[in-house]
């Protein structure tokens, strides 16, 4: 995990215009040991602190993504339930119910309802205008707890629907390593291929 690369990376003027991408895409994938998901949580949150300093005058969004779908469905009515997510939760202490639950929630993960709710954070986050700070970057994390709700390909593929290219670019940190033009989440188990996104940091 050569985070002093990436950091390098992201404080080059060149890589923090949008504008500049190396491919058609805007998506950058930093893979990682998944055994490393707390030291790089901390780390994201020092890169987060470090680059809205001067210099660099970045301020960048920090999407845990797995955070963000809780709070979706916790923010999303069901009938007399003013909130899904505890609707679920109750209904999973139910053996009979697992099953269900694990379909309604990969069925809300991968719907449109849920990447407009995403689209909306970062549409907020990069529209301030309220002082002197650049928003060129999207940092995404908590894949892995994503899963199997959603897949990494999955997400890139949707999102292609709301994706401004020229206006920020989007940072997937994903727990596993890249074997030839695939990757392996968890080190383990296949992800289709990724060819949306380019390795940010160069082997």
């Amino acid at each position: 995990m050569d985070l002093s690369a990436l950091y390098n990376k992201l404080s080059d003027p060149g890589f923090q215009d949008p504008a500049k991408s190396d491919m058609y895409y805007n998506y950058y994938v930093f893979p990682y040991d998944p055994a490393q998901e707390y030291e790089l949580e901390q780390e994201l949150l020092r890169f987060k602190n470090v680059l809205v300093r001067p210099v660099n005058y970045i301020d960048v969004l920090s999407i845990d993504i797995f955070e963000e779908f809780c709070e979706f469905l916790d923010k999303k009515t069901f009938g007399k339930h003013p909130s899904y997510l505890k609707y679920l939760l109750d209904k999973d202490k139910d053996k009979n119910m697992s099953v269900n639950v694990l379909k309604s929630l990969s069925s809300n993960a991968n719907s449109e309802a849920f990447y407009t709710y995403l689209n909306e954070r970062i549409l907020a986050h990069i529209s301030k205008d309220d002082d002197d700070l650049r928003r060129p970057f999207i940092f995404i994390y908590g894949l892995g707890r994503m899963y199997p709700y959603l897949r990494t390909n999955v997400l890139l593929t949707n999102y292609e629907n709301y994706n401004e290219v020229s206006k920020y670019k989007i940072i997937l940190f994903y727990p596993g390593r890249r074997s030839g033009n695939s990757y392996n989440l968890f080190n383990v188990l296949e992800d289709s291929n990724i060819y949306r996104a380019t390795k940010i940091i160069d082997e």
